[in-house]
This record gives C-alpha cells, structure tokens and sequence, in this order.
C-alpha cells in the first residue's frame, strides 16, 4: 500500500462515519503541478478523539493540537483536525487550538499554494486562498498578513525561501519585504530546524536561487555571523557549478566555500547537524586545493582515494575551478590516476603490525609511530610487498636513524 493509498482508505472511512475528510497541504501543490509527492496529510472534521476511536493503530503525538498519526499497513498518515489557531508566544506552537471548518483552517496555514484542500473521491480542488491562481503565477506569498503569518512562526521565512527554489517560484513582494524586515528573528529558531529548511533548500536543483534569497533578504547574514560580502556571493556561485544531485554536506561545503575552515566550522556548527555531517564538510574544506597536485605521490592518492569522502571532494573542488574561472586540467588527470587503481586494495593492513615491529628492536613511543607511518607508504608506494621485505626496510631505517642521531 502506497502513501496515496492509505490517505484514500482514511479518507474514505471517515467520509463512511460522517465526517468531512480532504487532503491538505504540500500534496495538493504537488499534485497540481504535475510532481510527485511524499506524503499525503488529511485533513478532517473529526476530532482527535474520534479519528483515535475509528482506526485501530494511532499515535496521539499531536493530539492536543488536534494532529493525530494513523498507522496502516506500513504506511503512516497525519490526519489533522480543521482548526483555527490562537497566539503564539514561543514562536512555533499555538497557544491552544479552536476545531472549526475547512475554509477557516485554510486561513491559518503559511502559503497560498501551501492552502488548497483536494477531494480524491469526487477528484476536484477545493480552494479558500487563491492558492490556483499562485501556483499558475509561480509565486510564493503567505495567506493574509505576512507579519502576522511570520510572527507565528519565523522558521516560515526560510520555508518561503526553500519554496522558491525547490519550485523555482518568485516570493511575492509584500512576503519578500517582510521576510527582510523581520529577518533578524530567525534566531528565534531552533539550530535544527534551521538546519532541516537549510538542506531542502541546499539539495534541490534550484540551490544557488535559495542561497542568493537567503543573502538578498539578510536571512544568512543573521543566521552565519559575517556572513556577507564577496565571501558570501562566492558559495552561491560554487553552489550553481555542482552536479544537479548532491547530498546536504557537499551542498553546505559549497555553500560556506568562500569562508575559512575555522570560521565556516564554527557557523555551521551552529545548525546543530549532525557528527556524521560536521565530519563530512570538515573534511571537505580542509581538503580545498589538495587534488590540485596531479603529481601527488601514489601513496597520498591512495589514502585519499580510501576515504569516504573523495568522490564529494572531487566535485567540490570542480565547482571551485569553474567558480574561479580556472582550468579542470589537474583534476582530470587525478580522475585518470585515480580510476588506473579502481582494481588495487587502497588501504591494505599494515605488512607488520606493533608487535612485529617491537621484536625487530623498536620500543613504544614516537620512533615508532613515525616508523610505522613510513613504512607503510613505502607499501602504499609498492617499495615492499611482502613481510620480509618489510622486515628488511625496518632495519635499513634503524640504521639509517642510528647514523643520523
């Protein structure tokens, strides 16, 4: 069972039971414009209560704010309440809600291409905000006042952003001043929240129109202290040389190009991501520059090669040549190096480990860290093969070492 198809089956049995019962949201715009869409909200009549009394497997983690998950198959729908909101004093959460109509719960939603209603049985859209006539425009603009609507919640600032490039709309230009004028409250917002607009907006097609929004309404420079300037233009530029699929630290890399690796780290940090992705773009931003050696040594090239981590380098540093107007030729004399090896163990086990090493005479301490490390791109570099070569090349050092202290 699709996701489509479990919100059909709810529908149709709420719609069974007497209740008024639609789709909502982003699948309706989706839907309307031809894109597929991932999930399907319903939005409904009932009550939290009686959505929980009419189907077997719910979770209640909204259910105060009359939002609740029905679990169906292995599908899981978030089947809402129509309501009205009252105020919002954190910035995020209403104060309380009022269950109402289809038409008023329209009202409180943040775009108009955002508040369309569509019933799947009678096949037909059902629009209290014009939001048709926007999408035909290829226009965001909230519903009603946009500082009202920004005053609820200033994460929705960023999604107007992240909708105009994901769709390539323009913000209509009450909802872009707005945006400008209350800018400086994104940092009312939670770091991971920012972080999660921040990568939808990163990753889709469109990513240097959403970072170029984000510069022009002063959104990044409140959200990344310094961030502005020629630095800042320079991201959205290595941004529009990336390959039209990228993954969110490739994205971000690209993003804080322009930047210092300190200064770029300590900003994104900020956004709170994950360890997984902190690791990620350090190390793509510590690695600018580093496959420009197309005569780097076999041994650097494989370690390169082994991590996890090169192929996104590889692109980066790609959109960095074209953002500086420079040649490609290094790079793709890496490539070459880099695929005659696509074969060979990049990483193998060290031909001697501790132990070995220490019975041949060494003793625990940074002599033998550093022969370790010597002796292991001499295997890299393909000086010895075998573990009596090895053995042969670890008493060489020794004398070599013993000569020269």
């Amino acid at each position: 069972m699709t996701n489509r198809e479990a919100a059909v089956k709810i529908i149709k049995k709420l719609r069974k039971e007497g209740f008024e019962a639609l789709f909502a949201g982003g699948c309706v715009r989706d839907m309307l414009l031809g894109r597929r869409a991932n999930d399907y909200d319903v939005a409904t009549s009932a009550k939290p209560k009686e959505v929980a009394r009419l189907f077997r497997r719910t979770l209640k983690v909204g259910a105060k704010f009359g939002v609740v998950i029905v679990l169906l198959d292995n599908q899981q729908v978030e089947v809402a309440t129509f309501r009205t909101e009252k105020d919002y004093p954190d910035g995020r959460h209403p104060a309380g809600v009022v269950f109402s109509t289809a038409a008023e719960d329209a009202q409180r939603r943040d775009f108009t291409v955002n508040g369309m209603f569509y019933d799947p049985i009678e096949k037909k859209t059902i629009d209290y905000v014009n939001g048709r006539a926007d999408l035909k425009r290829k226009i965001i603009r909230t519903i009603g006042d946009p500082s009202e609507r920004f005053g609820e919640d200033y994460l929705r600032m960023l999604r107007a952003v992240r909708f105009s490039g994901q769709l390539n709309f323009k913000i209509e230009p009450k909802t872009m001043s707005a945006i400008c004028r209350y800018a400086s409250k994104i940092n009312d917002i939670s770091g991971e929240r920012k972080c999660s607009e921040l990568e939808g907006m990163l990753v889709c097609v469109n990513r240097a129109q959403g970072a170029g929004l984000l510069i022009q309404t002063s959104l990044a420079e409140n959200m990344f202290e310094g961030f502005i300037g020629q630095e800042a233009e320079y991201g959205t530029k290595a941004l529009s040389f990336l390959p039209k699929r990228v993954d969110f630290p490739l994205a971000l890399s690209a993003f804080f190009a322009g930047f210092e690796t300190g200064l770029a780290m300590i900003q994104i940090k900020s956004l709170k991501p994950s360890s997984r992705t902190i690791k990620h773009v350090k190390f793509l931003l510590n690695n600018r520059g580093r496959l420009l050696n197309d005569e780097m040594s076999l041994s650097e090239l494989k370690l390169i090669l082994a991590e996890p981590y090169f192929d996104d380098l590889y692109e980066f540093q790609k959109s960095i040549q074209r953002a500086d107007q420079k040649s490609l030729s290094p790079l793709i004399k890496i490539k070459k190096r880099a695929n005659q090896l696509k074969e060979i163990e990049l990483k193998p086990k060290p031909l001697l480990n501790g132990h070995e090493l220490m019975n041949l005479g060494l003793v625990p301490g940074p002599k033998l860290g550093q022969l370790s490390k010597e002796m292991y791109i001499a295997q890299l570099e393909g000086i010895v093969k075998t573990k009596a070569q090895a053995k042969e090349w670890v008493r060489n050092w020794l004398i070599r070492h013993k000569r020269t202290h």
